[in-house]
């Protein structure tokens, strides 16, 4: 099979990694992929946002499947583009990718469909959560303890110039539960949980994403089966009624609550970091799914978790989340993968042969080890090994 990967950042790059493994590959693209990806790809210098370029390349490269990995194009409608020229794509048209497009289409679809989720607030009074309706890169949540964080949390808000809403703030462990969707069933994958916050013990602004972990102990097997069947499945058939069937990765995110679990928000995609500490633990053919999920049903393709367990730790620049940093020379990349883990390029350029820094997450590390403790051992002894002026990264990542 030939396969266009769409994005640029360390989840494409762990994908692009998981699809190699499949015996099934006869072809990688990316577009336009990094320099980590272009180890494993054919890279095309064409952005993720420009469908106009993406749906002709694509057509020329006459690939088998496109796997579309930001959401930005997918809420644009570039999987409707592809369909219409018959490619198959694993990722939801722009009608049900606005799960994720829009907070309160969310909402609706989750009280439609009599999933569990955060109460919206008709007053914002401390304590409570300022969300965002559209994309914000991650960081379009405001949690809000004190009257302060509230003001401050409204003020940013406001500046996005998007709606927003205020809802309860619960409180839980916050996990990520993917599945595999081809409109109707849904294949679960492992459970993470991430670190949204730039500083250890969850200090200081949002981020993208500064570290995971997979799996989460109290949510394996029959108990994750059953969380898809009570949150991911009604959503499915939900959306399919609406006339806007979900082919691709639902991820939503939850908080598990004294009174069980409620979900935070739905995703469209992959999670990234997530991803890079998922893909690892799989054991079977991630593309054979993927293609599945596009072209047919989900129902008959087996993926199992690997019993041992992942960490990965998201290394960024001096000033990130505020600024992003480019042009500084990156070193010990080689030295981090000699320890036997895996270093996923998130915002890298190569600038005269030399690798250098190109966003505001630069790399992640992930490793993996018998335990939770093992790999987090691993992952931060590879991290120690990458070294570039002002790298920062948080100390804490799957700490018990």
């Amino acid at each position: 099979m030939k396969v266009l990967v769409v994005g640029s950042g360390g989840r494409e790059h762990a994908l692009a990694w998981a699809l190699t493994r499949s015996p099934r590959l006869s072809e990688l693209h990316a577009a336009p992929g990094n320099p980590g990806i272009a180890g494993l790809a054919s890279c095309h210098p064409i952005r993720a946002d420009d469908p106009a370029s993406l749906v002709p390349l694509a057509t020329e490269l006459r690939v088998d499947l496109v796997v579309v990995g930001p959401e930005d194009p997918l809420v644009a409608g570039l999987a409707d583009e592809l369909r219409h020229r018959g490619i198959a794509v694993f990722g939801p048209g722009a009608a049900a990718a606005q799960i994720e497009g829009s907070k309160a289409f969310a909402k609706d679809v989750m009280e439609s469909a009599g999933v569990p989720t955060a109460q919206t607030l008709a007053v914002a009074r401390p304590p409570c959560v300022i969300k965002a309706d559209g994309l914000a890169a991650g960081k379009g949540v405001w949690v809000c303890h004190t009257k302060e964080e509230l003001d401050d949390g409204l003020s940013a808000a406001e500046r996005l110039g998007q709606p927003f809403h205020v809802e309860e703030l619960l409180e839980g462990d916050e996990v990520s539960v993917f599945a595999l969707c081809d409109g109707t069933g849904a294949l679960p994958l492992p459970v993470a949980q991430d670190y949204k916050r730039i500083g250890d013990g969850d200090e200081g602004p949002n981020t993208g994403g500064m570290g995971s972990f997979s799996p989460v102990p109290q949510l394996t097997g029959a108990q994750l089966d059953e969380l898809v069947a009570a949150v991911h499945v009604p959503v499915l058939r939900e959306l399919r009624e609406r006339g806007a069937p979900f082919t691709g990765c639902l991820f939503a995110g939850l908080m598990l609550t004294h009174d069980g679990p409620r979900v935070l928000e739905f995703n469209c995609r992959f999670g990234d970091p997530e991803t890079q500490s998922i893909l690892p633990l799989i054991e079977g053919d991630v593309l054979e799914a993927l293609q599945a999920c596009a072209t047919g049903s989900v129902t008959d393709v087996a993926l199992h978790a690997s019993e041992r367990a992942a960490v990965t730790i998201v290394l960024a620049g001096a000033d990130y989340p505020a600024r992003t940093d480019t042009g500084t020379p990156i070193d010990g990349v080689d030295d981090a993968e000699a320890t036997g883990a895996l270093v996923f390029h998130a915002g890298t350029a190569l600038h005269e042969g030399r690798l250098v820094t190109n966003g505001g997450r630069i790399l992640n590390v992930t490793a993996l080890g018998a335990t939770i403790a093992d790999a987090r051992t691993a992952a931060y002894e590879a991290a120690s090994c990458i070294d570039f002026a002002g790298v920062q990264f948080r100390r804490d990542i799957a700490h018990a």
